[in-house]
């Protein structure tokens, strides 16, 4: 028997009226599935990406995938309480972290809660952890410099405040120190830290945590950890949760320095994510928005202008290379993102030169528009130099006979590289730094031994704080040094030689 159109419309007005009215609520999910990490939830249909999720047993979870039927969670506690068919419930905020001064000296977790057992830490408020960077109308350009207290790097490589500055090299070449180096610098100079240890041991976060402490560097240093034995979501987030505490102070003026160590695990990090998450893998199995992954954290690092506060985020990622493969998927992406890189070469490194910096691969397109004009007058020509030497010392290996003007430029060369051997935790002022390389250039220690080179150096600092300090104060003061000052300078150097030589 045919049914006739009217009475299919009538059956469903019908099915319509006796439907109970009461929607099932979007605010509460059930697992799926769970592990790695990662949780299949199913419902939350109003559910946003970003968000909060609370799972039971107090684990909370962040909204990753947003899929027709589901939604993909990775978890920040303990994976192995959750179980299939758990109630998830949301919480109608995006994942946030405290900040504020009370960070300060402490050490906390990717979600801002304190692992250093000094008890809670007291704020009144927290930030989200994803936020748009600061628009190109509310920056200003570089031009103040972030002294390192690291003659090479002051000297061929400034870094501005507001700059983003790739810190790259091998395993085990000196990257963390330098980080670290320029953390203890920043002691008296208004410069607040945080630094990210992100995929590195626990041992390696206490012994650095008990380095800051013994220099006195933790009373304006937060540390972020999230180790090699936490979750990869906590290692994902953790970047993100340190740019934020920073932000903060920006925001209130202040001028603030984050270190990243280091960007290749937690390109790792989002990459087992993205895979546990079913996303699609492309180069090398990371996912296709791992460019966006570190564009969006260091972008966030810049200088304000002064209607904004004139505070500034000064970044300086690490990233670990595989035989000195700066040609890589991950470096190249994130030394496109950056204001330039420190390269840190492995032959350099194992030949003795500390730090093992190689000035003809290492930038800073900022370049001198942050460096003090007596650091800049005398380092002016030193890449030069040194890209002389270099290329000359690999052809003399080759010939036996080297005419007086190679010998010159080889022995000179030796001289530079000996005058920017610097032992860690020893920065120096770029006072201190001016004058070294001043009496390197002058090619006074030329004729001397290379092991005579550091105690002439530390005999003639003696000399000048105690013969010529009003010299020494009036280069610190005014930044510039004149041609009085380097007259002054020149005869110091000279009667200084004369005494030390005989």
């Amino acid at each position: 028997m045919a049914i006739k159109s009217n009475e299919i419309a009538s059956l469903i007005k019908e099915q319509i009226k006796n439907y109970a009215h009461k929607v099932e609520s979007n605010d509460v999910g059930s697992v799926v599935t769970v592990g790695d990490g990662i949780a299949s939830v199913y419902g939350l249909d109003k559910v946003m990406l970003s968000e909060l999720l609370l799972f039971p047993h107090g684990v909370y979870g962040m909204a990753m995938n947003l899929n027709e039927d589901s939604v993909g969670a990775i978890l920040f506690g303990n994976d192995t309480l959750i179980e299939e068919g758990d109630l998830v419930q949301r919480t109608h905020k995006v994942v946030e972290v405290p900040v504020g001064d009370a960070l300060l000296g402490r050490v906390v977790n990717a979600l801002g809660q304190p692992i250093d057992g000094l008890g809670e830490i007291k704020t009144t408020k927290s930030r989200p952890i994803e936020r748009i960077a600061p628009g190109v109308m509310t920056r200003k350009s570089v031009d103040v410099p972030l002294e390192t207290g690291i003659k090479a790097i002051d000297a061929m490589i400034p870094i501005g405040r507001g700059q983003r500055e790739l810190i790259i090299g091998d395993r085990q070449t000196g990257k963390t120190a330098i980080a670290i180096d320029t953390i203890i610098n920043q002691k008296d100079k208004g410069v607040l830290c945080v630094y990210v240890a992100i995929g590195q041991k626990n041992s390696t976060v206490v012994q650095l945590v008990e380095k800051l402490k013994e220099h006195d560097a933790m009373s304006y240093t937060t540390v972020v950890s999230a180790t090699a034995s936490e979750l990869a979501p906590l290692q994902y987030i953790a970047p993100y949760a340190g740019v934020t505490m920073a932000e903060e102070w920006m925001e209130q003026g202040k001028d603030v320095l984050i270190i990243y160590d280091d960007l290749s695990k937690h390109a790792v990090a989002y990459r087992t994510l993205s895979l546990l998450l079913k996303r699609s893998p492309g180069r090398e199995a990371y996912p296709g928005d791992v460019f966006y992954l570190h564009s969006r954290l260091l972008e966030r690092a810049c200088r304000l202008s002064k209607e904004y506060g004139g505070g500034s985020i000064t970044a300086l990622p690490i990233i670990e290379t595989q035989a000195g493969d700066i040609t890589a998927y991950i470096p190249t992406n994130v030394i496109s993102i950056t204001d330039g890189q420190i390269f840190l070469q492995t032959e350099l490194f194992n030949s003795g030169q500390r730090p093992a910096i190689d000035s003809g691969l290492s930038v800073s397109r900022v370049g001198s528009a942050a460096q003090y004009k007596c650091v800049k007058s005398v380092a002016k020509s030193l890449k030069i130099e040194l890209a002389n030497y270099h290329e000359l010392q690999a052809f003399a290996q080759f010939g036996s006979d080297l005419d007086d003007a190679t010998k010159k430029i080889l022995i000179h060369g030796n001289v530079l590289m000996e005058v920017l051997k610097q032992n860690q935790y020893q920065p120096k002022t770029f006072v201190e730094q001016t004058i070294e390389i001043f009496t390197a250039q002058s090619r006074v220690m030329d004729d001397l031994k290379i092991e005579d080179i550091k105690p002439f150096l530390d005999g003639l600092m003696i000399s000048l704080k105690k013969d010529y300090q009003a010299t020494l104060d009036e280069i610190k003061e005014t930044k510039v040094l004149s041609k009085e000052n380097e007259e002054q300078l020149k005869e110091a150097i000279y009667k200084y030689k004369e005494a030390y030589c005989q």
